[in-house]
């Protein structure tokens, strides 16, 4: 099992910039991707970026040219880098690891982000 401990969030006026980090433990060796989720209130949880252990990227079109993610692989950490932030971003981020061993879906506790207009 692994588990994601991710923080970073905070409140930010439109335009900021925020860094989130998810630290990851436990079968670090199962990983095979990892990757950020936001929930906003009322909506249903929705990919924002993905990374493959192979450094492949995704990314959700409402974040293209904004967010960055990358991960420090002697650091077990991965990061959200989010930049020219708008309202719309407000939301609970989540980590997410998805591993060859079960559980296969790794979640972390979330971590909020809001931003002001």
């Amino acid at each position: 099992q692994v588990q994601l401990v991710e923080s970073g969030g905070g409140l930010v006026q439109a335009g900021g910039t925020l860094r989130l980090s998810c630290a990851a433990s436990g079968s670090i060796f199962s990983i095979r991707a990892m990757g950020w989720y936001r929930q906003a209130p009322g909506k249903q949880r929705e990919l924002v970026a993905t990374i493959t252990i192979a450094g492949r990227t995704n990314y959700a079109d409402s974040v293209k040219g904004r967010f960055t993610i990358s991960r420090d692989n002697a650091k077990n950490t991965m990061y959200l880098q989010m930049n020219s932030l708008k309202p719309q971003d407000t939301a609970v981020y989540y980590c997410h690891a998805y591993t060859i061993v079960e559980p296969s879906d790794n979640w972390g506790q979330g971590t909020q982000v809001t931003v002001s207009s």
